[in-house]
């Protein structure tokens, strides 16, 4: 790639803090991938969306913001992140991060890891706290996978009338946990709901509901939301889901509020991606979607 010094990378900026003290943005890569339902290098994929960082500038057009500007950390990544020992790391790195900086982003790794990030970022505040997810699937399964996070999450304390999930599928989930989602009060929002409603109004309804017990609220993009021909790096995607643009302008309008401390980035699997690279690609963008609504907070 071509060096111009008036046009910064974003994998520049991203690397250039030394410590997470004091920061805008810290980014941690938690590389799970053992116990995905669907075989997967998810592990792969947070050096991946780095990598890709370099295709990118720094400046949103559309919003008018360099997040150039912001004082961003990357904190590498959370040594061995499955198991209880694993998890127990991932928790207590993400709370001492999440402390130092306005948001911290998570780079997946597959979504189990969405249970030990929001654990780590809530800390003591998880009676109060909301989850939005966009997902095509429920992740309410029993077990420990990452098709169990909202699960865990709500046993761990976490009300289901807090949560909101955006996206979900058809013929993607059970009957049976389609009944648990509205036995815990979980706010579903269909895939198509989406077709039929401006995305900001969703995300309005949606941060009304996570935000309603005062606490801090978590966000997980689940790139597997997307349509299969726009993410094939991610094992779980099926045609017909959303577009890559409605992902990056909902983990904007998301991330814009002061209230989502912590969000999430997660099941690409960087060894199943298309030869252009787009699943990768479309992981960071996301990154500077939320870096350009923390900017104009």
């Amino acid at each position: 790639m071509t060096d111009d010094p008036r046009w910064p990378r974003a994998s520049a900026w991203l690397s250039a803090a030394d410590e997470a003290r004091g920061v805008d943005l810290v980014v941690l890569g938690v590389p799970a991938s053992r116990t995905s339902i669907s075989p997967t290098h998810a592990h792969l994929t947070p050096n991946a969306i780095r990598e890709a960082l370099a295709r990118y500038s720094t400046y949103s057009w559309t919003h008018g913001v360099d997040v150039g500007e912001l004082a961003a950390f990357d904190a590498g990544d959370v040594l061995d992140p499955e198991g209880p020992e694993g998890e127990d790391r991932v928790v207590a790195r993400v709370h001492d991060l999440a402390g130092e900086a306005q948001l911290l982003i998570a780079l997946g790794g597959d979504n189990s890891i969405t249970y030990s990030v929001a654990q780590g970022a809530w800390g003591t505040a998880s009676a109060t706290a909301g989850l939005v997810t966009l997902d095509a699937h429920h992740d309410l399964r029993e077990g420990t996978s990452n098709g169990s996070p909202v699960r865990r999450l709500v046993e761990a304390g976490l009300s289901g009338t807090r949560v909101v999930q955006i996206g979900i599928a058809d013929f993607s989930n059970s009957r049976d946990y389609a009944a648990r989602a509205r036995d815990l009060g979980i706010t579903v929002v269909t895939r198509d709901s989406l077709r039929r409603r401006p995305l900001a109004d969703i995300v309005a309804e949606a941060m009304g509901v996570a935000t309603s017990g005062g606490g801090p609220v978590h966000v997980d993009l689940d790139v597997d939301v997307c349509d299969r021909a726009v993410v094939p790096g991610c094992p779980a995607a099926a045609p017909g889901g959303i577009s890559a643009d409605e992902l990056r302008q909902l983990a904007f309008l998301l991330a814009r509020s002061p209230r989502v401390r912590s969000l999430d980035i997660t099941e690409i699997d960087a060894a199943s991606d298309a030869p252009d690279g787009r699943t990768v690609r479309l992981g960071a963008l996301l990154v500077l979607e939320a870096a350009a609504a923390l900017a104009l907070r």
